[in-house]
């Protein structure tokens, strides 16, 4: 009894992480287009100015694009399904 209990609870958790992984996966795969994107519309200067931001470990400051405040893009139905 306590095994099938356990099997099923193991069973469940797995669905969960399986729609997280596939969550991650779509979220990632968006922000790789918005990263092409933005590398695309940065003009060569911003993009020299960016890569030394980065070596130095300094948050970029006062030049950041228009577009990159981040909307919800997916829905958040991470509580999906009881958990045991």
């Amino acid at each position: 009894m306590m095994k099938s209990h356990l099997m099923y609870a193991v069973r469940e958790e797995v669905e969960v992480l399986k729609e997280q992984i596939k969550e991650l996966i779509e979220k990632n795969s968006q922000l790789e287009q918005e990263n092409n994107l933005l590398k695309t519309l940065a003009s060569p200067e911003q993009l020299a100015q960016f890569q030394a931001q980065l070596q130095t470990g300094s948050p970029p400051a006062t030049t950041q694009p228009q577009g990159t405040t981040q909307p919800p893009a997916q829905p958040a139905s991470q509580g999906s399904g009881p958990t045991a």
